[in-house]
């Protein structure tokens, strides 16, 4: 296995010679005779010479842009060496997810040093945006106006005392054009060599007026891009039947139904079903085959493969015997990998110049729209509330008795009950997948001034609305029910004589069908779960119940702000003038959740569906009150400090105050010392206060068990304690989560020994105290020992488990990160060179304080960020006038497999191919882009050049049924792509 100092050694090897050379903190400052070089940059609020600062500013150009084929925030995000490795991008987000990802459908977020996309604070000039229509905790980068921005400023460092006290992980500015004249047109295409899941963008910028010659300049900016679907089935490496390597899927719902011996159910089967109440021992053994039986799989059969996605089921790693002759399916070649996505955003600016005060109004916003698919339904038959019994009829004689014959071939027995109907678990494969179509809108208007003030000193003012609204509602794979789920729903709807598993007269009722809903048509017979195709008359009928167009979920995000400060010097000393700066921020923030009212009690029910109506909020509102305050002292030439310090009032919580101290020493030109300390104080969401607190059954199937008798986690049909158990989950708000605190402190030393060569380290360490989050089921079972108090038991067996929101524990984090840059002339041209890393030294974290460490340094986590030791991009460019070439390098450690559960002592490390480490994740980048004339610009690249695969990795979950056989949060699924961007201006 590689070392720590051979991983660093490989990521300079391309970015060698500019292994002494320092990141570029901002972009170059553009002065003219008499005009200062001081601005205002990221992490400030003083005006000060880039090129000096201490702070970790790391700049993205549209150069850069265009070099590694970046087409939207999404995909700089990703590239980016100090975020974090968590469930952030639509590849993420496609499967099933839960807990805190509810309201992810369509989001894209910022995840800086691994802190969480709630804290990192993501700003369009300077001032903020609002969180994410269904989430309200992150800010959807998508929705920025890319077309019109001009460089992004990512600062690498806590920033709490001057923005607030959500920017713990970092900053991310989008800084816009701000004076461009004339119109430039843009087109981008990325497809892959496989011609699937393509990418295109097309934008348009205008402006007019020079501000500095006319005093006034108006722009816009419109952008339409269009991401392809990419599913699973399409990529090989999405392959759950891997036994051999210790992966095989947890599921016995497949699209031919996999039989079992439910009993009786009063509506459909008075009498019992064609399995139950008869011997089914597998033959040779003494286990009965009650964990349900597929034909395909019986002795002589067509084998479980001979379906799509179809495998037997691996009853050996799951622990399952009962199981034997079982079929599964792929769940993941079902997931959608890109998901489908388009958004329009549009960007307007007015700037006039009064004098020496400037003057703008900037309005701008987005229509996304984007579609979640993953698994189609699985209706598993029960005795009450979706009791499914396929019938014995003239319509289905000739079904029925194919799939007795096989039966009683293997199990004669089964011959006392011919004429009952057949019970079973089947995937509606031809019900289409499961999908979410969500549409998000953001608005956002802001106005501004700023200008000189006396005696040197500067003001700036602004005011902004921001608003972000989304509304999801269900496409295909959902069907109305047509039997009441519960109690309360048939008390609640109005039906004479109504009761829980009775049929559900307001549901539509399919022609032809017995009853209504999907159960009345699956037990009429109409669709076949034996077979792969359906006659029209059955999709038909499927039609008839469907829910598509249904509305799932929506909510509303808008943050109201005024902020003004102003700037300037104070007195003289030996290393140049203290300069100050103070200021006031105020802004309203406001949430509000609909639910659907298709959820309510008195509606008919749909199947499986994921409403949230018992986390509907009216509008919530809090007030953020805060005064700062930050002092530059340049104490002697090598020597500056700043200190900076924010008091915030937040409605419900009090008042905080964060301060930030940071220092610069420059013994001499070419040598930089810098460090920082500051603290930061973030407070709960509006869902983790005000969710609703919902009770559901454990989705799994007799996967769980005692943890504290069973410490093997391993279910067993002979061993008492280790019996299976189905435990309800308590999830939701909770109106006592407090604040989660933070300290930080960076030390660092930047080398620049010549103009075109610099270097970087900065040393980083975060602890978070009173961290806000749920537990995951897994996470509380892990560690039961310490939550005693969020298990109930009747009777000494575990009934229900408490995954509400709290302040679960604490959070720590370390890490180093390397910037190289390097250039020299040779060939006729200027070669340049550069790298950019991270190196991850410590992640750990406890769930209570007396509960130890856990540390989670490249080690497999189901949820949350992914800690990879190493992570690097490296690039070489080469440039003459007109042409340029870079070739790049992406590099992301390995880490610790995830090993299935199900098998004791972690026994899946047994099977003979099983990877213990997770092989690193590396592709190359080329592009090409050559000038012609002034005003046109055409760039090729090729992504992924040697077309690797993302590295095999567990990933499969079987608490909830997602996840695969690669790792969404490391790699792209995508392969080897072609992309070309052009770009005329006139």
């Amino acid at each position: 296995m590689r070392t720590k100092a051979a991983l660093f050694v490989t990521a300079c090897s391309l970015a060698f010679p500019a292994i002494a050379q320092e990141a570029p903190t901002t972009p170059p400052a553009q002065s003219e005779a008499g005009e200062s070089a001081e601005v205002l940059i990221t992490g400030s609020r003083i005006k000060q010479d880039p090129s000096r600062s201490a702070l970790p500013l790391e700049i993205f150009t549209t150069e850069d842009f265009t070099r590694e084929g970046i087409n939207s925030p999404e995909q700089l995000v990703s590239l980016l060496s100090t975020n974090g490795n968590g469930a952030d991008n639509l590849a993420s987000n496609t499967d099933v997810v839960s807990g805190a990802q509810r309201g992810t459908n369509g989001l894209s977020a910022a995840n800086l040093r691994g802190q969480g996309s709630a804290s990192t604070l993501v700003l369009l000039n300077g001032r903020r945006i609002a969180a994410h229509g269904l989430q309200g905790s992150a800010v959807d980068v998508n929705q920025i106006p890319f077309a019109a921005i001009e460089r992004v400023e990512v600062l690498k460092d806590g920033a709490s005392a001057i923005y607030g006290t959500d920017a713990i992980g970092g900053v991310m500015n989008f800084i816009t054009k701000t004076d461009f004249e004339g119109l430039a047109l843009n087109g981008f295409t990325d497809i892959t060599e496989r011609g699937d899941s393509p990418i295109y963008r097309l934008s348009a910028t205008a402006g007019y007026g020079d501000l500095k010659s006319d005093g006034f300049n108006v722009m816009a900016a419109v952008s339409k891009s269009w991401n392809g679907i990419l599913r699973g089935s399409k990529r090989d490496f999405v392959n759950g039947d891997q036994p051999d390597r210790g992966l095989s899927v947890d599921t016995r719902g497949t699209p031919i139904a996999t039989m079992f011996a439910n009993g009786p159910n009063a509506i459909f089967a008075p009498t019992g079903s064609l399995l139950s109440g008869v011997p089914l021992l597998i033959p040779g053994t003494t286990i009965t085959a009650n964990g349900g039986i597929n034909t395909l799989d019986l002795p002589g059969g067509a084998g479980c493969e001979s379906f799509d996605g179809g495998m037997a089921y691996d009853d050996a790693l799951w622990a399952n015997p009962s199981a034997r002759y079982a079929c599964a399916w792929d769940t993941g070649r079902a997931a959608i990998l890109q998901q489908p996505l388009e958004t329009l955003t549009y960007y307007s600016r007015a700037t006039v110049a009064l004098g020496k005060h400037t003057l703008f109004a900037e309005f701008t916003g987005s229509d996304a729209d984007s579609s979640k698919q993953f698994s189609s339904n699985q209706y598993a038959g029960n005795t009450s509330t979706t009791p499914l019994y396929y019938p014995m009829n003239a319509l289905t004689q000739s079904t029925y008795d194919q799939v007795y014959n096989a039966l009683v071939a293997v199990f004669p027995g089964v011959a006392a009950n011919y004429g009952k109907p057949i019970a079973y678990r089947w995937r509606c494969e031809v019900c289409g997948p499961r999908e979410y179509e969500t549409n998000t809108k953001t608005l956002r208007a802001a106005i501004g001034i700023d200008g000189p003030l006396f005696g040197g000193w500067d003001y700036r003012a602004g005011a902004s609305y921001a608003r972000s609204e989304s509304t999801s509602v269900l496409g295909t794979g959902y069907a109305y029910r047509g039997i009441f789920s519960s109690t309360a729903r048939a008390n609640a709807s109005g039906v004479p004589g109504a009761v829980s598993g009775g049929i559900d007269p307001r549901a539509p009722t399919a022609p032809g069908a017995s009853a209504p809903g999907i159960v009345g048509l699956l037990n009429s017979g109409i669709l076949n779960p034996f077979s792969i195709t359906q006659t029209p008359e059955a999709m038909a009928a499927l039609d008839a119940v469907s829910a598509s167009g249904v509305t799932l979920y929506g909510g509303r995000y808008e943050v109201r702000q005024f902020d003004a400060s102003i700037s300037g010097s104070l007195f003289q000393l030996p290393g140049g003038m203290v300069q100050m700066a103070v200021g006031v921020d105020y802004r309203r923030e406001s949430y509000n959740f609909n639910g659907s009212a298709e959820a309510e009690l008195d509606r008919p029910e749909i199947f499986n569906v994921a409403f949230d109506n018992a986390n509907a909020l009216a509008t919530k509102s809090r007030d953020v009150k805060a005064a700062y305050a930050e002092v530059l002292i340049p104490i002697f030439e090598p020597l500056e400090i700043s200190v900076a310090g924010r008091v915030d009032d937040y409605t419900g919580f009090g008042s905080t105050f964060n301060p930030k101290v940071t220092a610069r020493f420059t013994p001499v030109d070419w040598l930089m010392f810098r460090g920082s300390y500051n603290t930061g104080f973030r407070v709960p969401t509006f869902n983790q206060i005000f969710n609703g607190q919902t009770l559901s059954p454990n989705p799994t199937t007799n996967s769980l068990v005692d943890p504290s008798t069973c410490p093997s986690g391993v279910v067993s049909t002979t061993d008492p304690n280790c019996a299976a158990i189905n435990p309800d989950t308590l999830s939701g708000g909770n109106p006592n989560v407090g604040p989660e605190t933070s300290e930080q402190y960076s030390v660092g030393v930047v080398f620049r020994p010549a103009p075109r060569f610099s270097a970087s380290v900065d040393f980083w360490s975060i602890a978070v105290d009173d961290t806000i989050g749920a537990l995951t089921l897994r996470q509380l079972f892990d560690n039961y020992q310490f939550f005693e108090d969020r298990i109930t038991r009747t009777g000494g067996i575990i009934t229900q488990v408490d995954l509400t929101a709290d302040n679960i524990g604490s959070r720590r984090t370390k890490g180093l990160e390397f910037a190289l840059r390097g250039a020299f002339d040779g060939l006729g041209g200027m070669f340049d060179l550069g790298m950019n890393g991270t190196w991850l030294l410590e992640k750990k974290e406890r769930f209570l304080p007396s509960a130890p460490y856990s540390d989670i340094v490249g080690v497999f986590s189901y949820a949350g960020d992914l800690g990879l030791e190493w992570k690097h991009n490296a690039w070489v460019s080469f440039a003459t006038q007109d042409t340029s070439v870079t070739f790049s390098q992406i590099y992301r450690s390995g880490y610790e497999n995830n090993g299935l559960p199900s098998l004791a002592n972690n026994q899946s490390a047994t099977r003979p191919n099983y990877n213990e480490r997770v092989d690193a994740y590396i592709i190359y980048n080329l592009s090409v882009t050559q000038r012609v004339g002034e005003g046109f610009k055409l760039t090729a690249g090729i992504k992924n050049i040697f077309d690797t695969d993302p590295p095999f990795a567990i990933t499969y979950d079987s608490n909830t049924g997602a996840g695969s056989s690669w790792e969404p949060r490391v790699a792209d699924p995508r392969g080897r792509s072609f992309t070309i961007a052009a770009e005329v201006k006139f």
